[in-house]
């Protein structure tokens, strides 16, 4: 951190153009082109549909230039397939865009340059060494218009965060990411505290030390503040279980097998902290990380244990493998005696979600359904997709038991998702504007710019909504 991305901010004299074609007007543009290009055209059967592209060459056999096909709306992935597949060289856009169409593609450039090589031979480094290993993918020439800072500050903090959660757990346990942490808030001058161990039933934070007691690696609470005096202030919460095995409830080898994204929502936390203090967003910012890795042992909580809370209640724990609900409550309990303008809190938090959403579209929950609007809106303007599930207060019920104020696994297999924000929603009560996202934090396959494995989900959409909030 940070990690460099191909956009070159000045214009250089050897950059080739990059035709942008629809496919609805191929047939107009076709025909303006002189008889070799339509010549060339045929015989690479390129008709300008979405993600295709063809190699123009120029009257001496050299490339002249890319003819790239597109849907009638460009968006953040219309280019995101040509760096890894042109020859390595400088490229320009040609031809007239908005600034946000532009930002957005040159966004969408970066992001696809991103790879995870840090364990392949023979390009391995050692974990103190760090750092992710990038080939030579073609590079674009910032475009006209290009807000070049927002592009460097989102596609660095969207690699840090793809970094982390790609980095396996014998690498990122929870003392690892606390430092990873500890680092980012150092460079930007940021007050931190950590809290670890036993230190946690001292400072009061019951649930997190609970959870995270039976690993080697203690369990860690991060809080960061970024001082700035009479701006709104912005909360932000991440789960940071480092790898989750589901306790003694412990989860079968299909489900463990991607535990090591369980921290992916601390991850998109930093990832977001990162962007607006980059961008220097008028905010008074609060970061919070409670980190943990849930493993098995003697000293690991059992089913129906009894645990208190940060807020002061009991909590019942009827499954040791939703566990992440259980470090944000304390995490949230914080956060929210601050009363902060927005709390957002993101975690990987049920399969509920994924069964009811699929993997690319994180739910998010909240009461409150002015900030439910400019989420939506947020999300649709970046392509960073997001979906409103409710807070039905007639599941509420389902978290009584009798032996504790509350219990974090329900009987009822129905509803999962919403029963998990139910129960956060407790240790919610002096902030209006919560907001809880619940997400998958990685991509099954690849795709343009998404490539397979550790993914930032909805930090673009969140920074829109609250550069549009607080920013002006």
């Amino acid at each position: 951190m940070p990690h460099p991305f191909p956009i070159i901010e000045k214009n250089k004299s050897d950059a080739l153009p990059i035709y942008i074609v629809y496919a609805k007007n191929y047939g107009a543009w076709f025909k303006q082109q002189p008889s070799i290009i339509r010549h060339w055209l045929k015989a690479n059967s390129f008709k300008g549909t979405a993600g295709s592209f063809c190699l123009l060459p120029a009257k001496d056999g050299t490339l002249a230039g890319v003819a790239c096909g597109a849907d009638d709306k460009l968006d953040i992935w219309s280019l995101a397939h040509l760096p890894a597949r042109l020859p390595a060289q400088p490229y320009y856009i040609k031809g007239k865009f908005t600034p946000q169409q532009v930002t957005q593609m040159a966004l969408g450039w970066a992001l696809a340059t991103y790879k995870f090589t840090r364990y392949k031979s023979p390009h391995y480094t050692p974990p103190a060494s760090g750092g992710r290993r990038r080939g030579e993918p073609a590079t674009l020439v910032a475009p006209k218009g290009c807000d070049v800072r927002y592009v460097k500050a989102m596609a660095e903090s969207i690699g840090w965060a793809r970094d982390l959660i790609n980095t396996p757990a014998n690498d990122m346990n929870p003392e690892a990411l606390a430092a990873e942490a500890v680092t980012f808030a150092h460079e930007y001058d940021a007050k931190v505290s950590v809290t670890k161990g036993e230190a946690l039933l001292r400072a009061n934070y019951p649930m997190i030390y609970a959870v995270g007691k039976a690993s080697q690696v203690p369990p860690h609470l991060v809080d960061i503040k970024f001082p700035n005096r009479n701006a709104p202030k912005v909360t932000l919460v991440g789960k940071g279980v480092c790898f989750d095995s589901g306790g003694l409830d412990i989860k079968s080898t299909s489900n463990m097998k991607l535990m090591k994204k369980d921290m992916g929502g601390a991850a998109v936390v930093l990832a977001l902290a990162k962007a607006i203090v980059e961008t220097k967003l008028p905010v008074q910012l609060r970061v919070i990380l409670p980190i943990v890795e849930n493993a098995v042992g003697s000293r690991a909580m059992r089913p129906l244990d009894i645990v208190p809370t940060r807020k002061g209640i009991t909590v019942e724990i009827g499954n040791t493998d939703a566990e992440g609900r259980l470090i944000l409550c304390d995490a949230l309990y914080e956060a929210d005696d601050e009363k902060p303008d927005l709390l957002i809190d993101c975690a990987t938090l049920t399969g509920a979600a994924r069964v009811a959403l699929g993997t690319d579209i994180p739910a998010f929950f909240t009461s409150d359904d002015r900030l439910a609007g400019d989420v939506m809106k947020a999300a649709n303007a970046q392509h960073d997709p997001l979906w409103r599930l409710p807070l039905w207060k007639d599941y509420r019920s389902q978290l009584d038991t009798k032996a504790a104020d509350l219990s974090n696994d329900p009987d009822s297999s129905y509803g999962g998702a919403i029963t998990a924000a139910l129960y956060l929603q407790e240790f919610v009560s002096r902030t209006f504007s919560w907001l809880h996202i619940d997400m998958m934090a990685w991509n099954l396959k690849d795709r343009p710019g998404r490539p397979q494995g550790g993914e930032a989900m909805a930090v673009r959409a969140l920074y829109a909504l609250i550069k549009e909030r607080y920013g002006r």
